[in-house]
């Protein structure tokens, strides 16, 4: 039996399993029933390890074995072998949440919060900072700096980053509102975020901007900014700055109050389209 190599990368990605495994179970698909000794040398994988392998398969699965001698194993159909990984993938999950939500209610968190809290006392000012690679670790980080807002959040941003941001934070504003955090977003608008703003609507003020920029402000002490253009640069390769100090991102949060002041709310923009 020939599988190409890259056949089984993927197999192994998808179903989390190893080089033997795959081997092992690519070759009992190919037969639909075998013996180990007949898939270890099919496979090319050594005897003494073809036994443990297929019993891990039938574990998570991918097998069954059937009763008599010699023992055989029968290919679970593969489409069945999806809906069990998805289950077990599922459950796991489950469980890891479930040991994470109990962890809160340990003393192990508020450990951890005094060595965060005692470690930051002793870092320098201009370490609080950092460059964030790739949309997805950049806008998890903004997710997490706007979570924490206690004052305000300001958000200049483009037409793309705008619905964005809607549809990734916006149960993360709600709770904001709820708490008295005043939430401010300029973006060049148009009929394409009609429903984005509406959908927000009662939650932060939008108004429009004809400039071309993306950065958040929050509290007047922390900003995050994105250095490239978000039309013309792959997600992969988005880079953004956070910098937690007063005295830049309270500079930065004035120009952003001045310009507010001459943006057209959202309302009156979006009659036009």
């Amino acid at each position: 039996m020939i599988v190409k190599e890259e056949f089984l990368s993927k197999l192994r990605r998808y179903f989390s399993l190893n080089l033997y495994e795959v081997k092992i179970w690519t070759a009992l698909l190919s037969r639909g029933v075998s013996t180990a000794g007949e898939l270890s040398d099919i496979a090319d994988v050594p005897r003494s390890r073809s036994y443990d392998v297929l019993e891990s398969l039938e574990k998570k699965g991918f097998v069954i074995m059937k009763l008599g001698k010699p023992i055989k194993y029968l290919a679970v159909p593969p489409k069945e072998v999806l809906e069990r990984v998805k289950k077990n993938v599922n459950d796991y999950a489950k469980e890891q949440i479930k040991k994470l939500e109990d962890l809160k209610k340990t003393e192990v968190v508020d450990e951890l919060n005094t060595l965060h809290t005692q470690g930051i006392e002793l870092v320098e000012p201009a370490d609080l900072s950092g460059s964030l690679k790739g949309r997805h670790n950049l806008y998890n980080h903004l997710e997490l700096t706007i979570r924490n807002a206690e004052e305000s959040v300001s958000i200049m941003t483009t037409t793309q980053g705008f619905m964005r941001k809607i549809e990734g934070f916006k149960p993360t504003f709600e709770k904001l509102k709820k708490r008295g955090v005043k939430i401010r977003i300029a973006a060049p608008l148009t009929k394409e975020t009609a429903a984005a703003v509406k959908d927000i609507s009662g939650v932060s003020e939008v108004r429009n901007t004809d400039d071309k920029a993306r950065f958040v402000i929050v509290d007047g002490k922390e900003v995050i900014f994105m250095i490239m253009d978000d039309n013309t640069v792959h997600p992969t390769y988005d880079v953004g700055i956070w910098v937690n100090s007063p005295f830049f991102s309270g500079a930065l949060e004035k120009l952003f109050s001045a310009a507010w002041k001459n943006m057209k709310p959202a309302n009156e923009v979006l009659k036009r389209h």
